[in-house]
Parts: C-alpha cells; structure tokens; sequence
C-alpha cells in the first residue's frame, strides 16, 4: 500500500510541476503521507524535476523540516 503511495505521490507531482504554488502544496502533503525511506527517494524524484524547472527549487524546504 505505501510503495502506491509513492507512485501516486510521483505522479501528482509530475502533472503540477508546471505550477510551483501546487508543487509546494503536494510535497508538503507528501510529507505527511509517506514513509521516511520513501521521503529520501522523493528528493531524488524532486530534484530531478528541479534540473527541468528550477522554480521549483523553494519546495525543498518542506523536505528539509
């Protein structure tokens, strides 16, 4: 069940990368969502979409909390 989350998680973020405010909104819910394992792997995805669109470098902040 955790490991659909995490997909899911990923393709949340992927359709509202496009918009940092929403991007922000998701990764502060994925947070609450997902399993510390699953965290570090989320900042990889993150930071891969990041190189794509660096807006959305000011949501690392909810992954550093």
């Amino acid at each position: 069940m955790a490991r659909a989350m995490f997909e899911y998680t990923k393709t949340v973020l992927k359709k509202v990368s496009f918009d940092a405010t929403l991007f922000c909104k998701e990764v502060e819910k994925a947070v609450k969502r997902l399993l510390p394992h699953e965290l570090e792997e989320l900042r990889i995805f993150i930071q891969s979409l990041i190189n794509q669109n660096p807006e959305l470098n000011q949501c690392l902040i909810y992954l550093k909390a």
